[in-house]
């Protein structure tokens, strides 16, 4: 969630004359409430910054390949050209080698007359044949023309991509950076304090206590789902608890790293199930239910952008990708607002 520490602030206690600044980026020695607030902003700010530096990452990938399977077609449409143009040469050739001496005196010098009649004939047939091939020439080079113009277009949508991805993620490096700054101006016990309210406890664990929930574990929260949807949705929770203590990276797939919705990607990629890799992509990716019909496998996105997603577990919990420096983890699923829950 690159953030969900609305509670941090607020128990933290804040220095004398501190307030929230309007931009998150400013410099300044605040108090500690101030600068918790700016730091959650900031990573909430990289992570809408990642997940849209995520969906043009893909659309960048199809690009590169939609322009490698083009250039493909070109290169395979020149050598038709190439061996069609041998092969006019040839019978041009042939053609000129023996109709160089006029018809009637050949007829008159031939000792075969009929033999050179049948000649003729095959004269016939050749330039037939040659402007048969010279039309198809034509046509081939008609469409190699066409897909240069198609190889050039997708060439410069793929720079242009790429111009756009370069720019997306030097904002998600910006905002990290600039939360990185504040968060150092906390002491090492003001930091553990503000994980500690952001998270509401040790969570690195599933949740102990309290009852038997839908994946077996004991869980101390009722449980809004008994059991997974389907059989890919059960094996998409078991992949997502597997990688549970594996950093967070902006921008990461697994399995070794995740960001927020490639976690969910992997996790449903792993159960043969595939979905798209931004959290905005994936709260449509599916048939919606309330959240208090939510089954462990069903999506859960956050915020009105849906800019953070993680994966119903039961027992009221989400796996999820939470932010930089943090491990994939539990967490409540009511940790901050809920956009929808999609069921793929």
């Amino acid at each position: 969630m690159l953030s969900a520490a609305a509670g941090a602030a607020a128990a933290l206690a804040p220095s004398a004359g501190a307030a929230p600044a309007d931009d998150p980026e400013r410099p300044s020695k605040a108090g500690v409430a101030d600068v918790n607030t700016r730091v959650d902003k900031l990573f909430e700010q990289a992570e809408g910054a990642t997940e849209k530096y995520n969906a043009t990452a893909e659309r960048t990938g199809k690009l590169r390949e939609q322009v490698e399977q083009v250039q493909d077609r070109v290169a395979r449409g020149q050598g038709k050209v190439n061996r069609m143009r041998d092969a006019l040469s040839a019978l041009a050739g042939a053609q000129y080698r023996s109709g160089g001496i006029d018809p009637t005196v050949q007829l008159m010098l031939t000792e075969d007359p009929d033999g050179y009649l049948d000649k003729a004939a095959t004269l016939d047939r050749i330039s037939s044949r040659q402007l048969l091939e010279l039309r198809r020439l034509q046509s081939a080079q008609r469409d190699l023309k066409q897909q240069r113009e198609q190889a050039a277009e997708k060439l410069a949508g793929l720079e242009r991509h790429t111009r756009k991805l370069k720019g997306q993620k030097r904002t998600v490096q910006r905002k990290l950076g600039a939360a990185q700054r504040l968060l150092n101006q906390l002491t090492p016990k003001e930091r553990a304090e503000r994980e500690r309210a952001a998270r509401g406890g040790d969570r690195d664990k599933a949740p102990q206590g309290g009852g038997q929930g839908a994946d077996g574990e004991a869980g101390g929260s009722s449980d809004t789902g008994s059991s997974a949807a389907s059989g890919r949705a059960a094996a998409a929770v078991a992949a997502a608890k597997s990688v549970v203590g594996r950093p967070y990276s902006w921008g990461a797939a697994g399995p070794s790293a995740f960001d927020c919705s490639g976690l969910t990607q992997w996790a449903y990629g792993q159960a043969g199930t595939s979905i798209p890799r931004t959290s905005q992509g994936q709260r449509t990716a599916g048939q919606q239910v309330p959240l208090s019909q939510a089954q462990p496998g069903d999506l859960v996105t956050y915020r009105d952008d849906a800019s953070h997603v993680g994966i119903y577990t039961g027992n009221g919990q989400v796996v999820h990708a939470p932010y930089p420096g943090a491990q994939v983890r539990y967490d409540p699923v009511g940790m901050m607002p809920v956009s929808a829950v999609t069921r793929p």
